[in-house]
């Protein structure tokens, strides 16, 4: 389960905002939640992925080392590992939950996910992809088609569980050796959640 005292993935995805998409209040009713960040330092900084259920489990860690040239460019790596990482655990049919504190990663995986439902798959806005990110975005733009649902939601840097993971891969190492699980809730078990959105969701317009 999460951490105690430390809010789960799910619960942090539930407070923050998803980009040019809507919150509806399935939303938190997730398979998966996959918070990566990547960071960079003029000696090399590195990559940060924590996967949980919507119920707390956790699944898989990494925070692997990484030389990206600048900080925007790591967080797309991180992102690409993070989703790499989580298909290879994630039964067929899985939805997801994603959580950056990059705000224009965030968007531009929501306007995949418009893209992707499209007959012509043409983005309503212009991608802001750094050039040297292009390779990992066609594979998170893979990724997004591949699972039955998925969105992102932006959060502060200071609220992202895998920003510790990405800043000191040195100390964070031993994560990487953990036994990987795919735990995919009970689908059969009823949820005690009331199906309504939360606060930060219930007064808030599709395109906000």
């Amino acid at each position: 389960m999460a951490i105690v005292g430390q809010p789960s993935l799910r619960d942090l995805f539930d407070d923050a905002p998803t980009p040019h998409i809507a919150h509806p209040p399935h939303s938190h009713r997730r398979d998966f939640y996959v918070a990566t960040d990547g960071s960079y330092a003029s000696d090399g900084a590195g990559l940060g992925v924590i996967i949980e259920t919507r119920d707390g489990d956790r699944v898989a860690r990494r925070s692997v080392p990484d030389g990206a040239p600048d900080n925007n460019v790591a967080e797309y790596r991180a992102l690409h590992l993070g989703l790499d990482t989580l298909a290879s655990r994630a039964p067929p049919g899985a939805s997801v939950g994603v959580l950056v504190d990059h705000d224009a990663l965030a968007a531009d995986v929501n306007t995949a996910v418009l893209a992707a439902r499209r007959r012509d798959y043409r983005p309503l806005r212009e991608f802001s992809v750094p050039s040297e990110a292009r390779h990992h975005w066609r594979g998170i733009r893979a990724r997004v088609t591949g699972f039955s649902e998925i969105r992102a939601a932006q959060v502060d840097s200071s609220r992202n569980p895998a920003h510790v993971l990405a800043n000191e891969p040195g100390q964070y190492a031993h994560v990487n050796d953990e036994s990987d699980r795919c735990l995919l809730p009970d689908a059969t078990t009823p949820s005690s959640d009331p199906q309504i959105p939360p606060p930060s969701r219930s007064d808030r317009r599709a395109g906000d």
